[in-house]
């Protein structure tokens, strides 16, 4: 393991398997994990979608940066699981290429993956709660994925997630740094 690499950055679309991964991976290098929408909500004692909702999302992508910024400058070794449009948004991705000791990883799946992935929690997430079967949801993903992608591949690393173990994730990912 490389001494040296103190954050790892998990970047991906929504059901790309960010924050699994990145529990698992936590207790497998003892690095502080941190899932950057649950630490929004934390602190604005408020869920995504309410911020989304009642403020919008603007003002959404502006404290996610803020918050983005405040967990890389604690001093720890750390895995950040960020948001699905984080690095797409702002000085974000820079900030993420730009930080000392640290490597970022693109979660990869597949858009059939992400569909599957995706339906039973459709409610849960806000961006894609309004769509109504899976059809929609694949229109969505696959627009959507089009338009993120471009800032996913410029991750360090590319993992693809569609049918690989998650401790083979983890292992992977562990030799890597």
């Amino acid at each position: 393991m490389n001494k040296s690499i103190n954050t790892i950055f998990l970047l991906g679309y929504m059901g790309a398997g960010k924050t699994v991964i990145g529990k698992s991976l936590s207790k497998k290098l003892g690095f502080k994990f941190y899932d950057l929408d649950n630490y929004i909500e934390q602190i604005e004692g408020k869920k995504v979608s309410e911020i989304f909702n009642e403020k919008n999302e603007v003002y959404f992508r502006k404290i996610e940066n803020k918050y983005l910024q405040e967990i890389i400058s604690k001093n720890e070794k750390k895995i950040i699981s960020t948001g699905g449009g984080t690095p797409c948004f702002k000085n974000n991705l820079k900030i993420i290429q730009t930080t000392s000791n640290s490597i970022s990883v693109y979660l990869k799946a597949n858009i059939e993956t992400l569909v599957k992935r995706l339906f039973h929690s459709i409610d849960k997430r806000p961006v894609i709660s309004h769509l109504e079967d899976k059809s929609q949801l694949k229109e969505f993903i696959t627009k959507h994925l089009f338009e993120r992608s471009f800032y996913y591949e410029k991750s360090d690393v590319k993992i693809k997630t569609d049918n690989i173990e998650l401790k083979d994730i983890v292992k992977l990912i562990k030799e890597l740094i």
